[in-house]
Order: structure tokens, then C-alpha cells, then sequence
């Protein structure tokens, strides 16, 4: 009789249980979820926030856009380069050289610095990279350096504000030994919509551009990602991390991202 009694009360618990509103989770994407119930009303929506290394970019750009328009007026250097090479080079401004020196811009010691040094390891082990009072310094030194010296004297007669181009020319004069180097201006310069700032410089009206070219390729006939990484200066293992690949297999007509 004990037991029959036990029966009839887990037994209406259960149905009690079944009876409550059912609720379910749908994820919508890695920083959004909404809660819907069994009616599919949405009880509860989480936005989209913009990630650590988003936010901190964006800081960056609001912190330094002045100092890159001013230099544009004095030195005619597009604001949207200085901007998106100070972004590069110094992890918008979280990597470890600038955090110790203030350079923002990578600038090597060279023959006559005469400032103090700071060494760290980049093309070899304990390069000679120059120390700056504040980052001002840096963003004024990044500027005589361009302008002081004779390989870079072709990017001044470009069309203004052309920062492809400029992307290009700094690659070709040797800026820097990464040859995804101006893919990479040209991304940061287009996804946080840094050319903004030269058309305030030159008067003009802005246009949101994108030039995929650079940092998309579209798979070929012939390809295997070993020969399209060897084009481009890229491992295969980078290759298939920047396009979530889990396999060598590739398509024609397939688009494969050559940037992170």
C-alpha cells in the first residue's frame, strides 16, 4: 500500500513537470542568444558586443586621429596609413616594443639615431628600435622618416589620399619584409573606415570602399593551397586557419581569405 502511494505521488509530480512552459535556447551567433519559450515568444535578447581586440583598435583610432590628420596637412602622408600602420605595428598600441618605447611605428635605430634604444627581437634577435618620450614623438619621427629619405620620395607624388597605392609603394621601398604587408594596411584601413579621415583633410566627400582583391583570392584551376601559399608569403597551415579549412581539399572558384 506504501509503495502504491509513492507510485501516485511521483507520478503527479511528472505530469506537474510536463504541464510548466518549456523553454529553449537558440544561439544566434557567438556574442548574441536569445531565450525563446514553448509559444516562441523571445522572453530575452543579449546584443552583439564588439570584441577586446575591436574595442581596443577603436580606442586607438579615436586616441591618435588628430595627431595622423595633422600629419597628413604637414606631411602629406594619408592619415588613413599613418593610422593603419601605427595599428600594425604596435598591436594598436598593446604590443610589448611600444608599451616600452613608445614607437609606434616599428622604426629601427638606423645609421644617426642618436636617441635611446630599445632592442627586441623581429627580423633577427635584439634589433636596435628607437625610444620616443611619448607616442606624439613617434607619430612625428614616423612622418620626417618618410619624408627624409629617398625611397619613399615617389608615394609623395601620388594622387592624394591614394592609400592603395601608398600601401603598395611603402611595401616596394621596403618598409617592412612581410609581403601581406599591403593587404594588411588596406584591410585595417577599409574594416575600420580610415580613409574617412583624408577626405576631411581634403575637403572632399567620403566613400565607403572595398578592395577585395588584395586580401581575397579566388581558387584557380591548377591550385593547391601549398602553391597559392607560396604566392603569397603564406604558410598552408595559415592558409587553412584564416578560412576554418580542415582539410588540404580546395575548390574552383572558391575564395580563400590571405589575411587573418
Amino acid at each position: 500500500m506504501k509503495l502504491k502511494y509513492i507510485f501516485i505521488t511521483l507520478l503527479t509530480i511528472g505530469l506537474l513537470s510536463s504541464c510548466k512552459s518549456k523553454k529553449r535556447v537558440v544561439k544566434k551567433n557567438k556574442r548574441e542568444q536569445v531565450v525563446i519559450n514553448s509559444n516562441n515568444t523571445k522572453i530575452k535578447a543579449v546584443k552583439k558586443t564588439n570584441t577586446p581586440i575591436t574595442n581596443s583598435t577603436i580606442k586607438y583610432i579615436n586616441t591618435y586621429k588628430k595627431i595622423a590628420m595633422e600629419s597628413m596637412r604637414k606631411y602629406k602622408i594619408p592619415a588613413s596609413i599613418t593610422l593603419a600602420q601605427g595599428i600594425l605595428e604596435s598591436s594598436s598600441g598593446n604590443s610589448e616594443l611600444t608599451r616600452k618605447s613608445n614607437n609606434h611605428f616599428g622604426i629601427k635605430c638606423h645609421k644617426g639615431w642618436k636617441g635611446k634604444q630599445v632592442y627586441h627581437d623581429d627580423d633577427k634577435k635584439d634589433d636596435c628600435f628607437r625610444v620616443y618620450k611619448d607616442p606624439a614623438t613617434s607619430f612625428k619621427d614616423h612622418s620626417l622618416f618618410l619624408t627624409g629619405r629617398g625611397r619613399y620620395s615617389k608615394l609623395f607624388k601620388l594622387k592624394k589620399g591614394d592609400y592603395v597605392k601608398w600601401a603598395k609603394g611603402l611595401s616596394e621601398a621596403g618598409y617592412a619584409t612581410d609581403k601581406r604587408y599591403p593587404a594588411k594596411l588596406i584591410v585595417l584601413i577599409e574594416k575600420y573606415d580610415l580613409h574617412k579621415y583624408d577626405t576631411k583633410v581634403l575637403g572632399t566627400s567620403f566613400k565607403k570602399e572595398i578592395t577585395n582583391t588584395v586580401a581575397n583570392y579566388i581558387v584557380l584551376k591548377g591550385d593547391t593551397l601549398y602553391s597559392i601559399s607560396k604566392k603569397y608569403g603564406l604558410t598552408v597551415e595559415e592558409l587553412k586557419r584564416f578560412n576554418g579549412l580542415k582539410s588540404n581539399n580546395i575548390s574552383v572558384g572558391q575564395t580563400l581569405s590571405l589575411i587573418k
